[in-house]
């Protein structure tokens, strides 16, 4: 076994998969593009007190945060989620609003690796800051719709919910409360742990010992105020217009202390059910305020890549890629005319490779195979002499009366415009 592994809960992602994500993220890219939305790109570490506004009573700052105090004596903490991060920078730079961006990036949580969560685990997300308007929430839910359908998923199910105004929410945790403790003995220990820190976060318990309570617990819409329950209604009549199905679901709370309104989740259809959240969110309009800025409506989402992937996997789409260049060239008189020819294929702006180690014709060809490469372009003490290449394809051969067997042998400074002839 090698002396130096990876930390539990992180792990390298290697080729083709590396392929896969960067992919994702450009898929990503495009979609919040398309709706006026630019990158943010947020440091990996923060002070402290940025991630502590989220809340102390939630897992994520009072157990499963790295954080530290460096060697200038700041207490830091590295990014559980980027939300708060994105306030931050909102409050520092002042950006005109409704400040509309997109991000992604490595997140970092200390809570127990399980298949599609990890320490180390990487998010995209989208973020709006300065508007407080049902349609913003409805484009944000749309957009992320519209993502899942870009990478070819078709079980993903959206479910909504409402939070209300603040002292809704106030008003809902002291009834929750009261429900829960009047049954104290029927909660699970675990539930019990959780109704001290958030009443809320045991609307979330999977167990079977807490369902009935769950079940018959008081519902959030009994404490909307007239304002909440209209802006509810007009993300429903949003969503409805474009013709995106959901659910109403009461017990969609989302335990993170900034939310209000509107929250949501998308859900792998193929996924277990305690583990079929593939991303989230929801309006956040008192963050920006706890971080010292004026009060700024915000709303947003998160989607990770690890339970994205799982669902494609599960339903068969947005497969790695396989791994290949347009181009391989086998050089047998040295390897001098191979780092001549990939280099003005690549300057081209076509993929080249190549062999090392002045390796046999035979090698080389195994290897030009393995590549994935279109063509083989093959070059030999003639070829030189002659001022040609030979060019093979490797994948096809098709037939015409300038080749044989699909081989064809091209002047060197006609190749660019025969492999892109060829690839056109």
């Amino acid at each position: 076994m090698p002396e130096f592994q990876t930390s539990p809960g992180m792990r390298d992602i290697l080729p083709p998969e590396s392929a896969r994500w960067r992919r994702f993220v450009d898929v990503f890219a495009h979609v919040a593009q398309s709706g006026g939305y630019g990158q943010v790109m947020s440091p990996l570490l923060e002070d402290l007190g940025v991630f502590q506004r989220i809340g102390d009573a939630t897992d994520v700052v009072s157990k499963e945060m790295y954080d530290f105090v460096d060697k200038g004596g700041r207490h830091i903490a590295l990014r559980p989620e980027l939300t708060a991060s994105i306030c931050r920078a909102f409050v520092q730079h002042s950006p005109q609003v409704p400040w509309k961006i997109w991000y992604t990036g490595s997140m970092f949580r200390y809570e127990k690796p399980q298949r599609g969560r990890y320490r180390q685990f990487d998010q995209v997300g989208i973020e709006v800051l300065g508007a407080d308007d049902p349609n913003l929430d409805v484009e944000i839910i749309a957009l992320g719709w519209e993502f899942y359908r870009a990478l070819g998923l078709q079980q993903v199910k959206l479910v909504v919910n409402s939070l209300g105004e603040p002292d809704d929410r106030a008003r809902y945790v002291q009834a929750l409360k009261a429900h829960f403790e009047a049954n104290l003995e029927a909660l699970s220990a675990e539930s019990r742990v959780t109704l001290e820190k958030n009443p809320l976060r045991v609307l979330d318990s999977k167990r079977e010992q807490d369902a009935p309570l769950v079940a018959s617990a008081p519902k959030i819409a009994e404490f909307y105020s007239e304002k909440a329950a209209t802006h509810f209604a007009a993300v429903q009549a949003g969503l409805s217009v474009l013709g995106i199905p959901f659910t109403v679901e009461p017990k969609l709370v989302r335990g993170l202390d900034y939310y209000r309104h509107t929250t949501f989740e998308y859900q792998g259809g193929t996924l277990d059910s305690a583990q079929n959240a593939l991303g989230g969110g929801g309006r956040y309009d008192g963050l920006v305020e706890a971080l010292g800025g004026k009060p700024t409506p915000g709303v947003g989402f998160a989607m990770g890549l690890d339970r994205t992937l799982l669902a494609c996997d599960d339903e068969g789409v947005f497969a790695a890629p396989s791994p290949s260049v347009d181009v391989f060239v086998v050089d047998t008189t040295g390897g001098a005319e191979a780092l001549r020819i990939t280099s003005e294929l690549r300057a081209a702006g076509l993929s080249a490779d190549r062999a090392y180690e002045n390796r046999s014709m035979k090698s080389q060809m195994k290897v030009a195979d393995r590549s994935g490469a279109a063509f083989a372009v093959i070059v030999g003490s003639n070829e030189v002499e002659a001022g040609t290449v030979v060019v093979r394809p490797l994948r096809a051969e098709p037939a015409g009366p300038d080749t044989a067997s699909g081989q064809a042998v091209v002047p060197r400074s006609d190749l660019i415009l025969h492999i892109r002839k060829a690839t056109s």
